[in-house]
């Protein structure tokens, strides 16, 4: 049980809401502070304060002041004049995953809603109440204003959701689930869509599958390295201790562990090869840089996980409103766009090493790994898909947070495009779990034509595996449907599984 506002989230608890049916509640010490908060605003709107969004307009509005009668309309008004996404729908998960951050920095007590709020996130959860919220339309300053906006206009039974597997208009979907459509109070609206959890979720989801694809590009390199007769001096322990980065050090233990004990590394250990190409002997070097890369994005989106981004804050203890920026997702977006750059050369290191199995004067086998050369083609498309990806995920790199486009009157002038370079993010994970799996495919064939050498004991567990999800070939086939079998069972965490046995035995 995930307890709201208490418990400090992780990628995997974000994972096994937005995936899965972790349950969440919010705990008797989150909803006291969080009626704690909500009592500051009622004596706030009692008192004829002025309190931005709450007894005011928004944006370049802000002058604007609201009588106290009004302030329900004002929140209706926000939620829906903020509904302006456009675009195709965003995966549910990822909707799940909003609900389970933007109900999380709510139950902290600081942005002044009532516990039925949350207990609304909770019940969509449960009930699989999921809104539907167009993909594009947030520049990532003022909180993800459209996509949380759609996510907020579900709560109060308008716009659309899926129930289930069936998308429906939103009233008819909370009708189904046994819930209410909410009345918002004053600042409910506002406290809705204020926060970067559209941004957040994205980065959080590509940042678990990237450790996915991390230990599975591991996996192929080390299939790679053996069945191309390469050398393991490069993963030597006191090598790596020269240059002591943490990422190298895990890299090089993986390949080490994969290759024990292995009849191919054997076979050639005297041979007059001098070294090896980059995408082989530099694998500790570039894949520990990826690891590392990894390793900080999770460090900084954990921050963002458990992290208030409402605006204005509302501090029960010494009952004050304070607006400041905390919405503005710049930390997200630098740590998504690091994210593309470790990832995108995972696959770039991969397509290398994709090209050298397929070439027959550098691997020695058959060319494009075809049991019949010239009257079959083999695995030569591997290679040009991997190198499309590739190539496309150069241009998703780009750094999405070095752009801004002023909004709101000049009053939001610097914006952080969060949103784009998470969403880039999962599309270049998803491109490099492909990549990996052309890798392993070429891999797991060209060990077939080294038999009856064995490969390593983690090496031979990995084609094990991979020969459980795709049979071996019987001369050309189409590559797209074993691809695709493969990258669900790299996503999965598979790999993972299996490397932690290797690590572990």
């Amino acid at each position: 049980m995930i307890r709201l506002g208490v418990s400090r989230l992780t990628l995997d608890d974000v994972v096994e809401v937005a995936r899965g049916e972790a349950r969440v509640e919010l705990p008797e010490e989150a909803r006291a502070r969080v009626r704690a908060s909500r009592r500051v605003v009622d004596e706030a709107v009692a008192a004829g304060q002025v309190v931005y969004g709450v007894t005011t307009g928004f944006g370049p509005l802000k002058n604007q002041h609201i009588p106290a009668d009004d302030v329900r309309a004002l929140q209706l008004n926000l939620v829906r004049s903020h509904c302006a996404g456009t675009g195709p729908a965003t995966p549910r998960e990822v909707v799940r995953a909003m609900l389970l951050l933007r109900a999380h920095s709510l139950a902290m007590g600081a942005s002044g809603v009532r516990p039925e709020v949350i207990e609304m996130l909770i019940a969509m959860l449960e009930r699989r109440v999921t809104p539907v919220v167009p993909l594009q339309g947030s520049v990532g300053a003022s909180g993800d204003l459209a996509p949380l906006a759609h996510m907020a206009a579900v709560m109060v039974g308008e716009g659309e959701a899926w129930l289930g597997d069936q998308r429906m208009p939103a009233g008819l979907a909370l009708r189904g689930a046994g819930l209410q459509p909410l009345t918002l109070e004053a600042k409910e609206g506002l406290a809705l869509i204020n926060g970067t959890q559209f941004s957040t979720a994205w980065a959080a989801l590509a940042c678990a599958d990237a450790e996915r694809v991390w230990e599975a590009a591991m996996g192929a390199a080390a299939l790679s390295t053996e069945v191309l007769m390469g050398s393991f001096g490069p993963a030597r322990e006191d090598v790596q201790a020269l240059r002591p980065y943490r990422g190298a050090q895990e890299a090089a233990r993986r390949l080490r562990e994969y290759a024990r004990r292995s009849a191919l590394v054997e076979s050639h250990r005297d041979c007059d090869r001098v070294q090896d190409a980059y995408s082989l002997r530099c694998v500790p070097p570039v894949m520990g840089a990826s690891w590392d890369a990894i390793l900080h994005v999770e460090q900084q989106l954990e921050v963002e996980l458990n992290s208030v981004n409402d605006n204005p804050l509302v501090f029960a203890g010494s009952a004050e409103t304070v607006s400041a920026g905390l919405f503005h997702a710049q930390p997200v977006a630098l740590a998504a766009d690091y994210l593309k750059i470790a990832v995108a050369e995972i696959g770039s290191l991969s397509e290398r090493r994709i090209d050298r199995l397929l070439d027959s004067r550098v691997s020695g086998l058959p060319e494009a790994l075809a049991t019949q050369p010239g009257l079959e083609s083999g695995y030569m498309m591997a290679q040009y898909s991997a190198a499309a990806l590739v190539s496309e995920n150069k241009t998703l790199a780009h750094p999405a947070s070095v752009d801004s486009i002023p909004t709101g009157s000049g009053i939001e002038d610097h914006v952080s495009m969060a949103p784009i370079a998470a969403r880039y993010a999962r599309h270049i994970v998803d491109h490099v779990a492909r990549i990996v799996s052309f890798e392993l495919l070429c891999g797991c064939r060209a060990l077939e034509y080294r038999r009856p050498l064995k490969a390593g004991e983690g090496t031979e567990m990995l084609y094990g595996a991979v020969r459980r999800v795709v049979s071996v070939p019987e001369g050309d086939r189409p590559l797209q449907g074993p691809c695709e079998e493969l990258t669900r069972w790299v996503l999965s965490g598979a790999p993972q599984r299996i490397a932690e046995e290797i690590l572990a035995s």
